[in-house]
């Protein structure tokens, strides 16, 4: 596997990696992700665990900040709603809905492959570091 294939939207992010989540595009300046469930994201009840969503949500947020940005950003703040039981495929996209000059406001959410919303997040990011 080429490096460049590790990359999600020119980021190394390993914890992604380890999770399995696949950057798709960018389509009307909102990134896409997808995420294919295995046994090793679900919970006690055999649904995706909360903390798989949030990670997803986090870097679809993420992500289209730093592009927004033009360099690296951490995470201030999350809110997410948890609304129907996560499996099989999962896509999320991420927008900013308002950029200022020192802090991003972004929400995201998940789908499944019939289209129902399995999680929403909003998200506040700061850019950091040299902008490349």
């Amino acid at each position: 596997m080429d490096e460049a294939d590790d990359l999600i939207f020119g980021a190394n992010i390993p914890f992604a990696r380890l999770c399995g989540i696949e950057a798709l595009g960018v389509v009307d300046g909102c990134t896409r992700l997808r995420l294919a469930l295995g046994p090793q994201h679900g919970n006690n009840l055999g649904i995706a665990h909360g903390g798989i969503l949030c990670t997803l949500l986090d870097i679809a947020m993420g992500t289209v900040a730093r592009l927004t940005a033009g360099r690296p950003v951490v995470t201030l703040d999350m809110q997410t709603r948890f609304l129907s039981p996560g499996h099989g495929v999962l896509l999320a996209e991420g927008r900013v809905a308002r950029a200022g000059q020192s802090i991003l406001f972004c929400d995201a959410e998940i789908r499944d492959e019939a289209g129902r919303v399995v999680a929403t997040s909003t998200g506040v990011f700061k850019p950091v570091g040299a902008k490349g």
